[in-house]
């Protein structure tokens, strides 16, 4: 099984981000409960880094195995696709 690793860099009080994370925690940890799921605030250290290697300039940032994957929101059913790429188990 290929491990997958979903990164989302959020900023404080950040709506977008809010509905990114709820979308990660409801709907997408169920689907795929072997998915790792981090959640960086893109002011830390570590996402300052993040946002300099991937050129994020608006939140949230959502990284999917090291890929660059979405900015400035979440489209749930473009997640899904790549995860069950990613996942053949699941398709």
């Amino acid at each position: 099984m290929n491990k997958i690793k979903i990164q989302e860099l959020s900023t404080p009080g950040c709506s977008h981000c809010a509905t990114a994370k709820k979308t990660l925690e409801e709907e997408i940890k169920p689907q795929f409960p072997d998915a790792e799921i981090e959640y960086i605030d893109m002011f830390s250290e570590q996402g300052q880094k993040m946002v300099q290697e991937y050129g994020i300039m608006v939140s949230p940032g959502i990284v999917v195995n090291g890929e660059l994957f979405a900015v400035g929101g979440l489209d749930k059913n473009k997640l899904v696709e790549k995860l069950k790429e990613l996942s053949p188990q699941n398709g």
